[in-house]
C-alpha cells in the first residue's frame, strides 16, 4: 500500500468513525440499493470511480457510482462489492470498506446506501459493456475543490446541486448528492453534511 492510499485510509476511517449515518427505515414498497464510492490510485494520485451507464436499460446514459439493487438476503456491503466487480471488474475484499454515508431516498423509489472503499494496488478496470458506457477516475483534489459544487436557484426557491467535475461532466442528485457528502464528510471533515432533501431532476425519477 502506498503512502497516499495508506494516508487516505487512515483519514477516512477516522472521519467516518465520527460520522453518524442516517439509515432509512423499511417502508412498504421501498427497494434497497447500494453503491461504492471506491478510491484507487492512478498516476500517483487518488481518484474515485464514476461511471456513465450504458445507453440502454435503467438510467441509460446517466452518471452513476458502481452499484445496484440488493439481492434477496444480501447486505448493502455485499451488494456494493458484488456490483463493483460486475460493472467495472474490480475485486475488492471486504476489508476495503471504510464506512458508509447516509442512505439517500432516490425519487425512483430506492433507498441507496453509499459505501466508502479504498482498494490498494487496484489492477486494470474491465467495465461490462452491457452496463457501463465509460469509466471515469475523478481526482479527489478536483472533488474537494471549492468551485466543484454549484447551487443553481430554482423558480420555487429551492436550489439544485451541480457537481461540476469537468466542463462536460456535471452530476446531479442522487449521484451528485452522494459525491457531495463524500467530499464534505471524508475529504473536508464536515460531520454535519446531510443530503436527504437534495433536489433531484425530473429525469432521475425513473
Amino acid at each position: 500500500m502506498s503512502d497516499a492510499v495508506g494516508g487516505f485510509v487512515e483519514l477516512a476511517r477516522a472521519r467516518l468513525a465520527g460520522f453518524r449515518p442516517v439509515a432509512m427505515p423499511e417502508t412498504e414498497g421501498m427497494r434497497r440499493a447500494a453503491v461504492a464510492l471506491c478510491v484507487v490510485e492512478r498516476d500517483s494520485g487518488l481518484r474515485v470511480i464514476v461511471i456513465k451507464r450504458a445507453y440502454r436499460g435503467r438510467n441509460a446514459g446517466q452518471w452513476a457510482l458502481p452499484g445496484g439493487r440488493l439481492d434477496a438476503g444480501e447486505t448493502s456491503e455485499a451488494a456494493a462489492l458484488r456490483e463493483l466487480e460486475e460493472e467495472v471488474g474490480l475485486v475488492a475484499p471486504a476489508g476495503s470498506v471504510l464506512g458508509r454515508l447516509d442512505d439517500f431516498p432516490a425519487a425512483s423509489g430506492f433507498a441507496i446506501t453509499p459505501l466508502v472503499l479504498a482498494v490498494p494496488d487496484a489492477g486494470p478496470l474491465r467495465p461490462s459493456p452491457a452496463e457501463v458506457h465509460a469509466v471515469h477516475l475523478v481526482e479527489l483534489a478536483r472533488l474537494a475543490a471549492p468551485d466543484t459544487p454549484r447551487w443553481v436557484p430554482q423558480p420555487d426557491g429551492t436550489r439544485l446541486l451541480q457537481m461540476r467535475l469537468r466542463p462536460d461532466m456535471v452530476i446531479h442528485a442522487p449521484t451528485g448528492a452522494m459525491l457531495w457528502q463524500f467530499r464534505e464528510v471524508v475529504l473536508l471533515g464536515n460531520r454535519e453534511a446531510r443530503v436527504a432533501d437534495f433536489l433531484q431532476p425530473d429525469w432521475t425519477h425513473r
